[in-house]
């Protein structure tokens, strides 16, 4: 099957899992993460703590961020649904692989 260029995630998406996974990235590395741009980056970022979905904190001259948790999301679909759910979900790097089971 061909790649389309589409994933289930935004970017927004994809820089709340990897912040959640590395409190301290750089915006550099978190945009080779995601594989987009710093400034797009910066404007996430931006967009996630005006949400008060994250929050940044300066630790000597770096910033640190830390995942709201507690956060809803912003879509009717998606708003009974926690932000700690979601990064729990998605941003567990030593998580075990999905395997399918079959019927006996």
């Amino acid at each position: 099957m061909k790649h389309r260029g589409w994933t289930f995630l935004t970017n927004h998406g994809h820089v709340l899992v990897c912040v959640s996974r590395d409190p301290d990235a750089t915006i550099r590395e978190i945009a080779s993460c995601v594989g987009i741009t710093e400034r797009a980056v910066q404007a996430i970022v931006s967009d996630l703590e005006a949400n008060e979905t994250i929050a940044r904190f300066r630790v000597g001259r770096r910033n640190r961020y830390v995942v709201r948790r507690d956060a809803s999301f912003r879509h009717p679909v998606e708003r009974e649904l926690l932000v700690g759910q979601f990064v729990e979900l998605l941003a567990t790097e030593d998580r075990e692989p999905a395997t399918a089971t079959t019927a006996s």
